[in-house]
């Protein structure tokens, strides 16, 4: 019996050995994976553009990749608020994008606050895609644009912390979704010609036209099963209640082309980008948001133009028009 329990105690003896030394390898991947994942975003290079523009690459360790942006900054100095500032559904690498068309850095050249305006993001709704993409690969914006971006942008250029965040068609749902998934933050959201339901079949149509029928990627690599419990996560109609608090603007035109589509004598270039059936399906999708906020009792700017397609030349009007409701909400 002795010996029996001598065999015993040898057996279990080496089965703890081996549990311990599985314990130990899987505490030290569990660390190294926590390392990598806590590694912080970096600069990567600046280019000085002008005296008032700035040209930043930010490394995202959760995308592995360096995404650029230009910042246009205040005039005077010392510290100031920040306008994040997305574009539509080619991120920009398209070279369609506020800096290229649109005459910010004018608006913005006797306004204390700095605006960036980040390039990339196509088709991903910026948001964090559950698995990688065989088109789109690693895409996880949430992240940069709330966790990764922002930290980089307040050491390199001294700024107040105080965020807004705004965003033009296929950008225009995303942001107030940043800004429901990251109250800390963005104070306040501008809203310009877009949808913003997700987990609708309507929403759900519009979210893979853009991802899928645009895009050519899989938009279950996205938020998973369509109509899944995350795409109700990320609906801001959905979430409306999480808005509450900040100062929320929210703009769409009838379709109907007019003057404010016209030619932009600064930039010279014509300001049309799509059909003005575009912009009424978005005006649409504008009254079903700010019905969901008056129904919560959540203040909100809401504009809807009687004339205007989806162009660059409204855009530029939505978004100048915000800044009246975005500006004293953050400091500027």
């Amino acid at each position: 019996m002795r010996s029996s329990g001598t065999a015993v105690d040898a057996t279990a003896r080496r089965i703890l050995h081996s549990l311990v030394l599985v314990g130990t390898m899987v505490a030290s991947m569990v660390g190294t994976a926590l390392t990598a994942h806590a590694e912080p975003s970096s600069v990567a290079g600046i280019v000085q553009v002008s005296d008032r523009v700035t040209r930043i690459s930010v490394y995202s360790p959760s995308m592995d990749r360096v995404v650029t942006s230009d910042v246009i900054h205040p005039v005077g100095g010392g510290p100031a608020p920040t306008f994040y500032l997305l574009t539509g559904i080619g991120g920009g690498e398209d070279g369609i994008s506020w800096f290229n068309n649109s005459t910010v850095a004018q608006f913005f050249a006797d306004k204390h606050v700095n605006v960036v305006l980040p390039v990339g993001g196509k088709y991903s709704m910026y948001t964090d895609w559950v698995a990688d993409d065989p088109v789109l690969g690693r895409n996880k914006w949430q992240t940069f644009l709330t966790r990764e971006l922002p930290p980089v942008i307040d050491r390199q250029f001294g700024t107040t912390g105080v965020n807004a965040v705004g965003g033009v068609s296929m950008a225009a749902g995303p942001v107030l979704d940043l800004a429901i998934q990251a109250p800390d933050v963005y104070r306040a959201v501008g809203s310009y010609s877009g949808c913003a339901q997700t987990s609708t079949p309507n929403g759900q149509a519009m979210v893979r036209s853009m991802v899928e029928l645009r895009g050519g990627a899989n938009a279950a690599n996205m938020w998973g099963p369509i109509g899944g419990p995350t795409w109700v996560q990320h609906d801001p109609v959905v979430q409306a209640e999480r808005l509450r608090g900040k100062a929320l603007y929210l703009s769409a035109a009838s379709g109907v082309p007019g003057p404010i589509d016209e030619l932009n004598p600064l930039l010279a270039i014509p300001q049309a980008i799509g059909g003005g059936v575009v912009e009424a399906i978005t005006q649409g999708c504008t009254g079903v948001m700010a019905a969901r906020l008056q129904s919560l009792g959540i203040p909100a700017t809401v504009v809807f133009r009687n004339q205007g397609s989806h162009s660059w030349g409204l855009f530029e009007a939505e978004m100048q028009d915000s800044w009246a409701v975005i500006g004293p909400a953050i400091g500027a």
